[in-house]
């Protein structure tokens, strides 16, 4: 079945905001190397690649559906954060607007009876609460770390042992 049009116009919003995302969290892993902290970069990098993921995974689903993804210009994002809390109250802001987005595509999908978008939906409800979780958990961390220099290397430590797993693909293999 096609997917519904007003269902297709949200999720091609949804894509650009995933991307926008994916731009946040490259623009914060930058200033991050510039400031040599390299663990924080990688966890932000990391992010970012885990944005671009959840893109792809709405542009193919727009796709297997039968609709035509859209691409509109990507806004620019800030480059110039303070220090490493700033940038992470400002990811937990961020992922609280994008769970926001992702229910109002929900509420979409929901009044126009769109079973097989909900249902894909309901990975990105279950992801979000991660996503909130992760980036409020390291702001916390920060602000307990305060002025502590040792603090801020073992946290950066610690963050660069994050690495990517696209988790928006099944299981043992990728999709073509």
């Amino acid at each position: 079945m096609k997917i519904n049009k007003k269902v297709e116009e949200a999720i091609n919003k949804q894509i650009n905001a995933e991307l926008y995302s994916a731009y946040l969290y490259l623009g914060m892993s930058s200033k991050c190397v510039e400031t040599n902290l390299k663990g924080i970069a990688n966890w932000l990098y990391v992010q970012a690649q885990e944005e671009m993921t959840h893109a792809m995974k709405f542009y193919r689903f727009v796709l297997d559906r039968g609709g035509h993804p859209v691409m509109p210009a990507i806004e620019g994002v800030r480059t110039d954060w303070k220090d490493p809390l700033e940038m992470f109250e400002a990811a937990y802001e961020h992922e609280k607007k994008v769970s926001a987005m992702i229910n109002a595509i929900m509420d979409v999908a929901i009044a126009e009876r769109d079973h097989a978008t909900s249902s894909m939906l309901n990975w990105f409800v279950d992801e979000q609460v991660e996503e909130e979780a992760n980036s409020s958990e390291i702001a916390e961390k920060l602000k307990l770390i305060g002025a502590s220099k040792d603090g801020l290397l073992m946290l950066d430590k610690e963050l660069s042992t994050r690495v990517f797993v696209d988790r928006t693909q099944p299981a043992g293999g990728a999709q073509a």
